[in-house]
């Protein structure tokens, strides 16, 4: 089974979210995402300044095995982006929860993260795709 934190919040397409001090969310791809989609290649983040819409494509990881979108878990503006992926994608696979962050977002709406899953659901999630 995969590392799931417990801290963090989960969409069904993969990524996590932590919720920053600010209101910030702090996005990226989870372990399981990661393991199943193998060495990472190509990482492309969006844009500072773009508005998203909840459930956007905006981002895509690219494997040996394949390239995925990446689903914007809320509405928001990109505030930060994680540049450092362009020359080391790798660090998506050794830490997915830490320096593989992929973007940082201003929700636009305060309960922006309510309707995302917590650990016990995604791994529940995650448990119930494998079969």
């Amino acid at each position: 089974m995969s590392n799931i934190p417990s801290d963090l919040k989960y969409t069904k397409s993969h990524e996590w979210v932590k919720v920053q001090g600010d209101g910030s969310l702090l996005i990226g791809i989870t372990e399981h995402a990661q393991d199943l989609l193998g060495d990472m290649v190509y990482v492309e983040v969006p844009e500072v300044g773009r508005t998203l819409a909840a459930e956007e494509a905006c981002a895509v990881v690219e494997s040996v095995k394949a390239a995925s979108d990446v689903y914007s878990p809320a509405a928001g503006e990109v505030i930060e982006s994680n540049d450092a992926l362009a020359d080391s994608p790798e660090t998506v696979n050794t830490d997915p929860y830490g320096a593989g962050w992929l973007m940082k977002l201003r929700p636009a709406d305060a309960d922006a993260t309510e309707h995302l899953l917590d650990a016990k659901a995604y791994s529940a999630y995650v448990e119930s795709e494998q079969h």
